[in-house]
């Protein structure tokens, strides 16, 4: 079973080919990803408008090289899935558009994934990563712990109720000058700084459940910033350093909160951490240690697939088709972009993460 599979959810324009051997496991044939962060370099952060133009002006020259990279032809792929949501609309509305031209013009099934739901299932392209697991997907757009029960099957254990990581990443990137994206900026900084310099508040220390909250960090690493009147390499490079440990020392509590939640009936449950934040070296083992001490197994994709990339999707599309929960193709063609799309529902007891604009994706 051989899947395209297009992303477009943010700023990078990726297209994949991947095959679902008979016996489960992935195979990727191409992985293109087109990321110019220099278009937005300007504004500090992704222009949801520049990044939908971008989207538009690559994407056909993204899934023509996806397609010749694989060694494959169009007639040889037998089904085309797309990110449909949660993302910036715009982008999202130019790799589904995309998908569905190419399902109609060459009669193939068409698969809308939630992108979550690639970021979730992402490790079972590299791992033998068997259901259930939990989850801790960390991203731009979205913290949240998931327990993955099986295939479309969900249960949201906590989000973020305000900031995403990925996020405050950006943000304090961006405030320390250190330029885009914020997450590798970040880290090359904290290299040579000392992260005991500045003791960064505890988000949600004394609240039960496993929600995260990064405001608060923000704030208390704005205003270390502004204490200062010019604040030297080392200044940066130690506030950095102080962030950082304390943005991954909030995500190994509240997953192992997650844990005792989750109380799995297996010798050795496994933790699955995805999305472009996990590619982070401290956070990765941070996690590794808290894993280590409660008996947990650690799995994370590698770092070019734990950010946002075609394959992911592709094989989350494979995956729904050999599960047989891919919808007809009536009903994927009209399916309509999702800026949010909630992957699992919330906790019992209502809606968490919410705010003016509805409860966080």
């Amino acid at each position: 079973m051989v899947v395209l599979g297009l992303e477009t959810s943010c700023d990078d324009t990726a297209a994949a080919v991947v095959r679902r051997e008979a016996d489960g496991s992935c195979r990727i044939l191409s992985n293109e990803v087109w990321t110019d962060h220099g278009d937005h370099a300007a504004y500090g952060g992704v222009v949801p408008e520049i990044a939908a133009r971008s989207h538009v002006e690559r994407i056909d020259r993204t899934v023509e090289k996806a397609i010749a990279n694989s060694a494959l032809t169009i007639y040889e792929i037998d089904a085309v899935a797309a990110t449909a949501g949660p993302g910036l609309v715009g982008g999202v509305m130019v790799g589904l558009t995309t998908a569905k031209a190419i399902s109609m013009a060459h009669r193939k099934p068409l698969i809308p994934i939630n992108h979550l739901e690639g970021h979730a299932l992402s490790a079972r392209m590299t791992e033998a990563a068997a259901f259930p697991y939990l989850l801790l997907l960390i991203s731009g757009g979205h913290t949240q712990l998931i327990w993955v029960e099986g295939l479309g099957r969900y249960r949201r254990l906590g989000t973020t109720i305000d900031d995403a990581a990925g996020e405050a990443f950006d943000k304090t990137a961006k405030l320390l000058g250190l330029g885009q994206p914020g997450g590798p900026r970040i880290e090359a900084a904290a290299a040579g700084g000392r992260a005991d310099r500045y003791d960064f508040p505890k988000p949600l220390a004394k609240r039960e459940g496993c929600d995260f909250s990064f405001s608060g960090l923000k704030t208390a690493v704005r205003e270390a910033a502004q204490s200062m009147a010019a604040p030297s390499d080392q200044d940066i490079a130690d506030i950095a350093a102080s962030f950082q440990f304390a943005a991954a020392r909030h995500l190994a509590q509240r997953t192992e909160k997650a844990m005792a939640l989750a109380s799995p009936d297996e010798p050795t449950p496994r933790l699955v951490v995805a999305g472009g934040v996990a590619a982070n070296s401290v956070i990765k083992s941070m996690l590794g240690s808290l894993c280590a001490s409660n008996g947990w197994a650690l799995m994370a994709p590698p770092i070019k697939y734990c950010t946002d990339n075609g394959a992911m999707i592709a094989w989350a599309g494979a995956e729904r088709l050999a599960g047989g929960l891919a919808p007809s193709l009536g009903e994927a063609l009209a399916l309509a972009p999702r800026a949010r799309w909630p992957l699992a529902p919330p906790p019992e007891g209502g809606e968490i993460g919410g705010g003016r604009k509805g409860p966080k994706a």
